[in-house]
């Protein structure tokens, strides 16, 4: 099962973010668990600058933007394997 780890304050960003990573996820049929990190001190041992973060398996891919459903369905992808 993957980790993904969405890492910002709780904006409307990060929410976006989360969601697509849910729909990638169902478009994908793949079970993983997502964790919203919040703690200020949690995100910044990604070592991110800006907000919202990516994690899945504890590697960051996406830093300061919404990715595509389509990036994160290659980023998931890469991360099974």
């Amino acid at each position: 099962m993957l980790t993904i780890k969405v890492l910002g304050p709780g904006c409307s960003n990060c929410h976006k973010v989360e969601s697509i990573a849910r729909s990638a996820i169902a478009n994908m049929g793949v079970e993983a668990e997502i964790i919203k990190i919040t703690d200020y001190r949690q995100m910044m041992a990604y070592n991110i600058l800006a907000t919202p973060g990516l994690v899945i398996n504890e590697k960051l891919v996406a830093a300061g933007r919404i990715p595509k459903e389509s990036e994160v369905m290659t980023w998931l992808a890469n991360a099974m394997n």
